[in-house]
């Protein structure tokens, strides 16, 4: 039986870059860095220090993972910046925005009220995108979007 996620892939164009960015601007920590076998594979994991169970893996598409065409077509998605990694929890949206945006971080929407909470969408340095989202405690259903603009 499944018992949880431990790790997720997030797809970067540069492992040193994206190490940076993840450590010095988000604040997670490195798990791994290391070299894995003969073919010289970088393992990078980072994480949240109050998350020790979850870890995201940096990784570069290319070999082992893909082959050489399916690696510069994924490296050419991400580069464009249509895809979405995920979303980060915080319990204070709008000052992680403001500490954050200080810090160089580009964000494609600044925080806005949504029916299940207060939500910004920010681009890593390769450009995924992800949503930085301050939750409520009980879901409004009664909401629509339009109730939702701040």
């Amino acid at each position: 039986m499944i018992t949880n996620l431990r790790l997720a892939t997030v797809w970067v164009l540069d492992q040193d870059s994206a190490k940076a960015f993840f450590t010095e601007k988000l604040g997670l920590e490195v798990r791994d860095d290391m070299t894995l076998g003969e073919g010289g594979m970088r393992w990078v994991t980072l994480g949240a220090k109050d998350q020790p169970d979850l870890s995201l893996a940096l990784m570069v598409p290319g070999p082992p993972t893909m082959d050489p065409g399916s690696a510069e077509q994924m490296k050419a998605l991400i580069a464009k910046g249509v895809l979405g990694a995920g979303a980060f929890g915080t319990d204070d949206c709008q000052g992680d925005y403001e500490r954050m945006s200080a810090q160089g971080v580009e964000f494609v929407q600044p925080p806005e009220k949504r029916p299940y909470g207060v939500e910004a969408v920010f681009r890593d340095d390769s450009g995924c995108w992800y949503s930085l989202t301050e939750p409520v405690e009980k879901l409004d259903e009664t909401a629509s979007w339009g109730d939702c603009v701040s």
